[in-house]
């Protein structure tokens, strides 16, 4: 695997352990934080993939562009349409006054963050961890 590639999945992971610490952090969840850092996880994955993979992408946070361009070396990348649509909400606009996030978008957040990173870590032919 390529160095960058290696840095692009160990931020990722990072980012999965923040988030998973954030939902199980004092009574209730930090949602803010497990939504923003399942969204940078997936984000950073799917950089991981097309990294390894040669593909040039933008220095941005939407998750759409990347899936169309996952898209042109891997049809596979489809299924996980479904999982990034409502993860695009918490790169940035849960962070700011106007939009809070629920109990709800942070299971479903993490829980669409654990998938992709399942799917991702199987095509860069990592094992499937777990981090606990």
């Amino acid at each position: 695997m390529k160095e960058t590639t290696e840095e692009w999945v160990a931020k990722a992971e990072s980012d999965y352990d923040l988030a998973r610490l954030a939902m199980e952090a004092r009574d209730t969840p930090i949602v803010e934080g497990v939504c923003f850092h399942s969204q940078q996880c997936v984000e950073k994955y799917l950089k991981a993939f097309l990294q390894e993979r040669g593909v040039r992408f933008a220095p941005a946070h939407p998750l759409d562009p990347l899936l169309k361009l996952c898209l042109t070396v891997d049809e596979e990348f489809e299924t996980l349409r479904s999982d990034l649509e409502g993860l695009d909400l918490y790169a940035v606009r849960i962070r700011y006054p106007g939009m809070s996030a629920t109990d709800e978008m942070a299971k479903d957040g993490l829980a669409s963050a654990t998938g992709v990173r399942l799917f991702v870590r199987g095509k860069l032919g990592l094992a499937e961890q777990d981090s606990d």
